[in-house]
């Protein structure tokens, strides 16, 4: 396999890291044993005084132990945290032939992160017994056999080690044979059978023994096999292999069916005593993974090897020729490692989730190893390097990995970390793993408002109660500490009374009118909302809520001239020669509300003569429609419509009187309804002069001027209230200039007919600055009978 360049992009162990079996370790710094078989809950250790712990921290700190493989062959005491065996162990299934059978662990202890090395030693007990392979064995031997001649023989095999495992060999009495037990190379015993008499055909054809393995136990197992021996005629020669012992080397991928070696014997005699044929001897002729050709000593494979198993073989070669003497070699298979295993990941723990804001927090602890040999057992570990993540090795064959610096949730919740652990051999193998590691919230974030501030508008006149808008807050946090609270704050004018106006739903943000509103009183105001989140520490932020009023249709127009609802009417004089298009009065009305609901328009409703006058729609001015006659009425009464522009509108009413006259020589006629009226007036100006003229004292005179004065200004007071004075003067036509007796175009004038009272008057109320130079001096008015006052200038 090749190496890629996004192995350039990871962060690499800056060292390599050679992995031993777990087997080899015979160091550790602290060493238990057992027997195998002992039963499960076995007490083994105080490990807290073993490592010199106070008692309780191995709890406090959270120890476990960790085998290769997560195999778990001890736990802690739950109570106690003794160590104690979590299950029975047979020493043949766990080390094989290996011996010591040793265990290394490691036991791990969190906050802080601290390592012990330890090793388990698996002691043997004699519970196998040795066993031959084959049940029989068949030798076939010449009469003319010297003494002294040695027959091989299969061996047996205990699965026991030491002092338990096989020791001896024996046979069963006879006067031609005795055995003998040897020890081969790698400490494994063989028997061979040594003849201590010539055999006799003739005399005894067929032998049959028993040969008997015994092993060191106590009391010792053993094992039998029956050896039958064939006595056959004179042979001369024996085979003969050209080495005595043959070597080789075999990959553990080699495919079934290959050649291994060729072996090769000879035999001296002729014919049928020459011809040679080839056999194994092997501990298990039905799992040996080796087969050999009978005729031309090929040896090959018929079982796959695995180097992590069997890592070398001892094979008897036979030959036999035709009259059945033998010959034997020893062949040696040393297997061959091949890159064949690729990396173990075991996870010791994993802290997830971690909290945020907090650097260099321990994530995860991990073991790696190989099962290969040599160059092939090196390895590299990585993880990706665009997250905020290090690599970090421990003791021996154990890594960690810690966080770069403090993570924040709201920028990023989870991370997957892939961590990739690649040998070296030839191709690499590699291993990933991919744990996920979310981090918990802190609150650290407060609320935000969508908006910095907030307009909301609301109609006058509503229902209290109202939903008249919302607000709303997010929180980058999460769980409790991403529930907003929403509250009024105090308001910075204390004159608000914003607790009987608004008010807010806490968990949604919603803003209700605790009462109708009324625009004229109150046309906008301002508020600020605050939201708080559930943490601990709370945190909160606020916001401006401006509320609009707006306008709604509920005033009606109001008439200010001329005045209604029962005042004295007045009276507006028209001349008769005024042309279309003269100015008769205005009509001045106001709306209490605003906007285009305040925009007033003026229509004539209703007139005695229609035709005759118009009304501006706009300004609300009265103006002739056309020229005047002596046919048209000197009285009229007209219906003003004041409208405004509200949806629906509303309207209010005036009512004018015009009088047309033809000069101001008689510029007035008593009214028809008036004239009780000035008899009225008429006697109680004589009640008053005899009153006058009783005053005698110029003290009480004084007294009562001062009184009438008073009343004078108050009686005008209430006369400019009731009749308001339309702004400008009159046409020009109207203005006589020659001294003739009209009125000058320099004054405004009103004349109100005043039925509640026994006067009426007609009076100038302010001089205008002339645009031209006098011609004549003004006349005096001559007094009439009509009106009891006179006209004097202002």
């Amino acid at each position: 396999m090749k190496q890629t360049k996004a192995h350039n992009k990871k962060r690499q162990v800056a060292f390599f890291i050679l992995l031993v079996l777990w087997g080899e370790v015979g160091s550790a710094s602290i060493q238990y044993s057992v027997l195998e078989e002992t039963e499960s809950g076995t007490f083994v250790a105080n490990l807290t005084k073993d490592l010199g712990l106070r008692v309780g921290e191995l709890a406090a700190r959270g120890a476990r132990v960790v085998f290769k493989g997560n195999r778990q062959h001890l736990q802690l005491d739950p109570q106690t945290h003794d160590l104690l065996l979590n299950e029975k162990l047979d020493r043949e299934e766990l080390c094989g032939p290996t011996e010591p059978c040793v265990l290394p662990f490691q036991v791990l202890l969190e906050n802080p992160l601290q390592f012990f090395q330890a090793s388990l030693l698996v002691r043997d007990i004699n519970d196998h017994a040795p066993e031959f392979s084959a049940g029989k064995m068949l030798l076939k031997i010449s009469e003319i056999t010297t003494p002294g001649k040695i027959f091989p023989l299969k061996m047996a095999h205990d699965l026991d080690t030491g002092s338990n495992g096989l020791q001896s060999y024996t046979i069963s009495s006879n006067p031609h044979f005795h055995v003998l037990t040897r020890n081969r190379s790698e400490g494994r015993k063989f028997p061979e059978l040594v003849l201590n008499k010539p055999l006799d055909r003739e005399e005894q054809p067929r032998l049959r023994l028993t040969l008997t393995a015994l092993d060191g136990g106590s009391p010792p197992r053993s094992g039998t096999s029956e050896i039958q021996i064939q006595v056959l005629d004179i042979n001369d020669n024996v085979p003969e292999f050209a080495q005595e012992l043959y070597e080789a080397q075999v990959p553990e991928n080699n495919p079934l069916g290959s050649l291994i070696i060729t072996v090769s014997a000879r035999d001296l005699d002729a014919g049928l005593f020459g011809k040679v044929s080839y056999a194994l001897f092997q501990d298990d002729d039905v799992n040996q993974p080796f087969e050999i050709n009978a005729i031309t000593g090929e040896i090959r494979l018929r079982k796959a090897l695995d180097f992590e198993e069997v890592q070398s073989y001892d094979v008897d070669v036979e030959a036999t020729d035709g009259g059945g003497l033998t010959g034997k070699c020893s062949l040696v298979v040393r297997v061959l490692d091949v890159n064949d295993n690729a990396p173990e990941l075991t996870l010791s723990f994993l802290i997830s989730p971690i909290p945020e804001n907090l650097p260099e927090i321990i994530v995860a602890v991990f073991s790696v190893s190989d099962a290969d040999a040599g160059h092939n057992q090196q390895v590299i570990c990585s993880i990706e390097n665009n997250l905020p993540f290090l690599l970090r090795p421990s003791v021996e064959n154990f890594y960690t990995i810690v966080t770069e610096c403090a993570l924040d949730r709201e920028t990023r919740a989870e991370y997957n970390i892939t961590i990739t652990v690649t040998d070296l051999g030839t191709p690499r193998l590699k291993t990933e793993h991919s744990i996920t590691v979310r981090v918990s919230d802190v609150n650290d974030n407060a609320p935000a408002f969508t908006q910095t501030s907030y307009t909301l508008l609301v109609r006058e006149n509503n229902s209290p109660a109202l939903h008249i808008g919302s607000v709303s807050a997010t929180d980058r946090d999460s769980g409790t500490n991403a529930q907003v609270t929403y509250s009024l704050l105090p308001p910075q004018d204390t004159h608000l009374p914003l607790a009987s106006l608004v008010s807010i739903n806490a968990d949604n943000g919603h803003l209700f009118a605790l009462r109708s509103l009324d625009y004229e009183a109150l046309q906008a105001f301002e508020f600020r909302v605050g939201a708080t989140d559930r943490g601990s520490p709370a945190l909160s932020s606020e916001a401006l809520v401006r509320v609009l009023v707006l306008d709604a249709n509920d005033n009606s127009p109001f008439v200010l001239y001329p005045l209604q609802n029962g005042s004295a009417p007045c009276t507006e004089l028209v001349p008769r020669a005024a042309e279309p298009g003269y100015l008769v009065t205005k009509v001045v009305a106001v709306d209490g509300d605003s906007g285009q609901n305040a925009w007033l328009s003026f229509q004539l409703l209703k007139a005695t003569e229609p035709g005759l006058f118009g009304v501006w729609a706009h300004n609300g001015e009265v103006r002739t429609a056309r020229l005047l006659s002596e046919r048209d009425a000197a009285k009229h009464r007209l219906l003003v419509l004041v409208k405004d522009n509200g949806e629906p509108p509303r309207s209010a009413t005036a009512t004018l009187h015009v009088l047309l006259v033809d000069g101001f020589s008689q510029p007035y006629l008593p009214l028809p309804e008036a004239a009780p009226a000035q008899a009225q007036a008429d006697s109680l100006t004589v009640y008053l002069v005899v009153a006058l003229a009783s005053v005698s004292s110029l003290f009480l005179f004084s007294v009562l001027l001062f009184v009438a004065v008073r009343l004078c200004r108050r009686s005008r007071a209430a006369s400019v209230g009731r009749c308001s004075v339309p702004e400008g003067p009159f046409p020009g036509h109207l203005v006589d200039v020659s001294g003739t007796g009209t009125l000058s175009q320099s004054y405004h004038y009103e004349v109100c007919l005043t039925g509640g009272t026994a006067t009426s008057e007609f009076k100038f109320l302010k001089p205008i600055i002339p645009n031209f130079p006098p011609q004549g001096t003004e006349r005096e008015m001559e007094e009439t009978p009509t009106f009891r006052n006179s006209f004097p200038f202002s």
